[in-house]
């Protein structure tokens, strides 16, 4: 609510759900990540990915990502982050998986 003659408002907390560092990043990029490592790829086949996918990075740091990421896989992501001109996330799946996934926390 807000209170022109005030200049103040008002924001009644409805729903909020904690998302652990661990589960914040992209659905897709991880799904896909993951996907190749158990697949048996290597890191030749995580570069094609990530570049496939746009991402900012020129090709050795595209390596070393995908030296880190064969090195300790990521957990799956639950966020939908979209980098087309800013940055944006997008949170309806965590809405529908809080509570069912370790991670992703009602808290009220």
């Amino acid at each position: 609510m807000d209170d022109p003659a005030a200049r103040t408002g008002r924001l009644n907390m409805m729903h909020t759900i904690f998302v652990d560092k661990n589960r914040t990043a992209d659905f897709q990029m991880t799904r896909g990540l993951r996907q190749i490592i158990d697949n048996d790829g290597n890191a030749d086949d995580i570069v094609a990915f990530i570049q496939d996918k746009n991402l900012p990075v020129d090709e050795i740091e595209a390596r070393n990502i995908a030296e880190a990421v064969l090195h300790e896989p990521p957990l799956q992501g639950y966020l939908t982050i979209s980098n087309a001109l800013q940055w944006r996330l997008q949170y309806s799946r965590v809405i529908l998986q809080a509570g069912a996934v370790d991670g992703l926390e009602r808290v009220r």
